[in-house]
């Protein structure tokens, strides 16, 4: 599985409607996910939901 995800840089702020909960993770992967956030101008829960979405969506159970 080669694909990349594009994650363009967001231009405005709005209302997520989300759940929110606590999760556990790791020091590198929130460094990672910093970068990330600075470089799309996305908060880092914004990213958590894209690239969450992304794994549930291209996941497959055998």
């Amino acid at each position: 599985m080669n694909d990349k995800l594009i994650i363009s840089k967001k231009r405005s702020k709005g209302e997520d409607g989300y759940k929110t909960f606590s999760v556990r993770i790791k020091e590198e992967t929130v460094t990672k996910l910093d970068d990330l956030a600075i470089e799309t101008n996305r908060s880092r829960n914004e990213l958590i939901n894209i690239l969450l979405e992304y794994a549930i969506n291209n996941s497959q159970v055998i």
